[in-house]
């Protein structure tokens, strides 16, 4: 039989200010008003007028109602106890705290107004407990029956009102149960969330996390889970996810993760806690470092880097959305719409910035070339930031005055910038663009013929041992590949959209 203990509770006052403002004449008319409790009139003498303002008595100033919870409190008494106060005696008062423990309390049943979310059972078997070994849980998610739980080292899942019962040959049988939460399954594979339950995110039957400890980027569907940092971006998670808790003291680094339902991507966004460093993964000065990237399932691959640290991102009605952390403390954070149209490409949280492509021309990698030329198609507005090659390596100099030293030298040949079609316009008359030309018109970049852009590549390299002729004397850029950047430029249609759809070079053999 359960047993009914009479709970009591403590006696509650509630204290009001009764003064009325001022009349809208600006006379000093205040009058006690009751506020919720109409009790007895005033004009009944019910209610006591007190202490006035001495140094204006016709305005009172510190009427104050004192409304008690219990009918015996008494009339115009100048003290009242407490009451019984509501207690329960704890017979073994131990704590016990459980990071890897997951415990249910009863239901709220909206239809019924049954609530017994604050009921923990004790006649009830109503924990689950994973392997301590695995670290603590640091992420919930249910879907469907099931739940899944993230520790640090570990994946599992439990069935959510069923259970799994095993045959004789060892496979499973789901059958429901009145548990709650049934027993858990581990995942294959010796993955986790780390300290990162802000990496998590769902999409479908899909979710998406960084187990940092790990370096490795994860997808967990339905044939169990898979590292997609492999999808050519291996190394870079490797050295990054290491980097991420190399900050300030006691401030972890965080990995924030969203998905763009405008784009179908999971967006990783790496920001460690170090002030030291001072370039973003394009090159940019940034204050904190942190590099936010996004992953295609299309194509299983990393398709783009972004100018933007999120605090936190989610989708909603088919647009994707990020929150500004503030960047001072009198910039206050900002929720803000990607993939708007009605505002300029590449601009975000107000600032402008310019698209940027990174690639390699590598053909024939065992033969020794000279890039001539450069050449794409696309649209206009594309100018080539940088074209360096490889390294020839850490030498002894054999020129004087250098060797007489033991200097060394590391060299590689860089070009000059590239205009783009615009950018690099000119007439007779010394006239640049976007200054009205008088034709001819001359270009210093890029010019088009048939909708494609070309231009020669012009060497800027210093003097490197051994060259007869170096810099702007020759034309070219000599390696086994060069690494080219290019990027949307200031003038032509600024922050409206760009395409670029093939790249390639003229070269010509050097030695093979």
């Amino acid at each position: 039989m359960p047993a009914v203990i009479e709970v009591k509770y403590f006696n509650s006052f509630v204290l009001k200010k009764v003064l009325s403002p001022e009349s809208t004449s600006g006379a000093n008319d205040e009058t006690p008003v009751w506020n919720g409790s109409f009790g007895i009139p005033n004009g009944l003498q019910g209610y006591d007028r007190g202490n006035v303002e001495t140094s204006n008595p016709t305005i009172i100033a510190k009427n104050w109602t004192i409304e008690e919870s219990r009918i015996r409190g008494g009339y115009n008494n100048t003290s009242v106890s407490f009451g019984p106060r509501a207690y329960l005696v704890e017979e073994e008062p131990n704590a016990t705290f459980r990071n890897n423990s997951l415990i249910y309390s009863g239901i709220f049943n909206s239809s019924t107004g049954v609530n017994e979310t604050n009921v923990f059972s004790v006649g009830t078997d109503i924990t689950r407990s994973l392997n301590p070994a695995y670290g603590s849980i640091q992420k919930l998610y249910a879907q469907d029956y099931y739940l899944t739980i993230f520790q640090e080292n570990k994946v599992s899942r439990a069935p959510i009102n069923k259970n799994v019962i095993y045959s004789a040959e060892g496979n499973p049988t789901v059958t429901t149960s009145n548990m709650v939460i049934g027993e858990p399954q581990a995942y294959a594979g010796n993955f986790g969330i780390s300290r990162n339950p802000e990496s998590h995110t769902v999409y479908g039957f899909r979710q998406y996390f960084v187990d940092k400890d790990r370096n490795a980027v994860l997808r967990l569907s339905n044939n169990g889970l898979e590292e997609i940092q492999r999808y050519g971006m291996y190394d870079f998670f490797r050295d990054k996810l290491s980097e991420l808790d190399q900050g300030k003291p006691f401030v972890a680094g965080k990995a924030v993760g969203a998905w763009d339902i405008y784009n179908k991507q999971y967006v990783i966004s790496l920001q460690t806690a170090n002030a030291s460093f001072t370039t973003n993964a394009l090159g940019e000065p940034e204050t904190n470092k942190y590099f936010t990237l996004s992953f295609d399932d299309d194509i299983n691959g990393w398709n783009s880097f972004f100018n933007y640290k999120p605090a936190l991102g989610f989708s909603l009605k088919n647009y994707f959305y990020t929150i500004n952390n503030g960047t001072t403390s009198s910039t206050a954070a900002a929720l803000y719409q990607h993939n708007n149209l009605t505002v300029n490409r590449g601009n975000f949280y107000g600032v402008n910035n310019n698209s940027n492509i990174t690639f390699i021309f590598n053909p024939r990698p065992s033969m020794s070339k000279v890039f001539k030329t450069v050449n794409y198609e696309g649209s206009n507005g594309w100018q080539v930031n940088s074209i360096k090659s490889d390294f020839t390596g850490i030498g002894v100099a054999d020129t004087a005055p250098d060797f007489l030293n033991f200097a060394t030298t590391n060299t590689q040949d860089t070009s000059a910038l590239i205009y783009s079609y615009n950018q690099g316009a000119y007439d007779n008359y010394g006239n640049q663009f976007p200054t009205r030309l008088i034709p001819p018109i001359n270009r210093a970049g890029f010019t088009r013929k048939e909708n494609k852009y070309m231009a020669n590549i012009v060497n800027s390299s210093v003097v490197a041992p051994g060259e007869v002729k170096f810099g702007n004397q020759m034309s070219g850029i000599k390696g086994y590949f060069t690494t080219v950047t290019m990027s949307t430029d200031t003038v032509t249609d600024y922050g409206g959209p760009k395409e670029l759809f093939a790249v390639s070079s003229e070269y010509a053999a050097s030695s093979y």
